[in-house]
């Protein structure tokens, strides 16, 4: 068929999908998405299907009450998981989720571990009760700014206990700066995401350059330091080809837009992000010295107390925010995570990437949520199952998702572009 060029069926999986009814998750029959056991039995038929990322959700996604389909559908499990996540905070997380009020679950302290935690519960589900194993059916691994660190967790770095803590920590000193612009310069403070039309985009970047002085990752950190936090405005988020994001002093960010529209002839539409600090900006200069301390420091885990918190090389690799690149080393991980407090999140870069340079054609989103999924849809030109592409664009949000990914999944087990046909697709 003309529609499948540059695509080639390999041979079909010994196992079968798991059958199940998610319009009624009670009733869900789970047994084993992909039973290989041995890795290296994996490693011949992983070479013949489609390459695989998962990618998790960063802040703005919370919602109260996103545990509930999950407690309802799998309690044994769900609520197993829920009291190791209360366990690890030191306080009953799941009461704010479930009970809210949203006020008080918006904010940073606890939407933060809340979303990362809540990502893991439904990775958690999808293994122990599908038998989806992370690495024999994953290539790569990507979460969006706070997404960073289910990533990690998934792709083997660093533990389920340790990470959660590191974001519990890392949230703490984040609305601990905040406060401290706040009452030392007065202000709100928080994040504007950018929506304009691709051809407008790097145009629209160079315009916010010049407007707030600085235009480098590595430049707007020390540039700005000369500035009160009330003066600082900075690019926050690159998420796709027609949206940033900008964070810092809400009226600040008023005038930029205000300039950026005239300067342009362009009216970019500005949206008031569900955040209550302004991430990626050296107001959290404090945030990464707090995640330098704890990254130097050793597990928690009962029996790894003396190890150190990251393990490396981990199961599959997993790209930073800060890079758009896997991490290299144990060293530039934990330099990374940390730098990405307070630089720009590469989300677009690290999507190119994947699409582009390592032709990852299965993109599973996993958490609360769907705005990374149609990020990423957006980029790579895709939603669900594409047979064309021989890929897909799927999201596990909700139970009644799981059949759809998992059949997407299966289906284009088979499909494999043949070398030098990527053009014709």
């Amino acid at each position: 068929m003309a529609s499948m060029r540059g695509v080639r069926r390999a041979p079909p999986l010994s196992d079968a999908l798991a059958t199940c009814c998610c319009r009624a998750p009670q009733t869900l029959v789970r047994r084993p998405f992909a039973a290989r056991q041995a890795r290296s039995a994996s490693t011949s038929q992983q070479s013949a299907r489609p390459k695989t990322a998962i990618f998790f959700p960063g802040q703005g996604v919370q919602k109260v009450g996103m545990l509930t389909p999950w407690l309802e559908a799998f309690p044994s499990t769900a609520s197993a998981i829920v009291q190791e996540i209360d366990d690890i905070v030191g306080y009953k997380l799941s009461e704010v989720i479930q009970e809210g009020p949203n006020k008080k679950l918006n904010m940073t302290i606890h939407a933060q571990p809340a979303i990362m935690a809540t990502s893991i519960l439904i990775l958690r589900i999808l293994e122990k009760e599908f038998g989806f194993k992370v690495s024999e059916r994953v290539d790569f691994t990507l979460g969006h700014s706070l997404g960073e660190f289910a990533a990690i967790v998934a792709s083997g770095y660093v533990t389920f206990e340790d990470s959660l803590y590191m974001v519990q920590k890392r949230a703490e000193a984040m609305a601990a700066a905040t406060k401290r612009a706040e009452d030392e310069y007065g202000g709100e403070y928080g994040m504007v995401a950018i929506v304009t039309e691709p051809e407008y985009l790097q145009p629209l970047i160079s315009a916010i350059h010049e407007f707030v002085g600085y235009s480098s990752a590595g430049s707007k950190s020390e540039s700005a330091e000369d500035r009160s936090p009330i003066e600082q405005v900075l690019i926050a988020n690159i998420n796709s080809k027609n949206q940033i994001v900008l964070s810092g002093n809400i009226e600040r960010i008023k005038t930029l837009v205000a300039h950026v529209r005239q300067f342009l002839g362009h009216d970019p539409r500005a949206v008031r992000l569900k955040s209550d600090s302004p991430f990626h900006s050296p107001i959290m200069k404090p945030a990464v010295r707090v995640m330098q301390q704890i990254l130097e420091g050793k597990s928690r885990v009962r029996g790894r107390e003396g190890e150190d918190m990251v393990m490396f090389p981990g199961s599959i690799p997993c790209v930073s925010n800060i890079s758009a690149r896997p991490f290299e080393s144990k060293a530039d991980l934990k330099d990374l995570l940390a730098r990405g407090c307070l630089e720009t999140v590469r989300w677009w870069d690290s999507i190119k990437f994947l699409d582009q340079e390592e032709r990852v054609r299965r993109w599973v989103g996993i958490g609360p949520g769907k705005v990374g999924r149609n990020l990423v849809g957006k980029e790579v030109g895709m939603r669900g199952k594409d047979t064309v592409k021989g890929g897909g664009v799927w999201a596990v949000t909700d139970p009644s998702e799981i059949e759809e990914v998992l059949r997407g999944l299966e289906e284009t087990e088979s499909l494999v572009e043949e070398e030098g046909e990527e053009e014709s697709l």
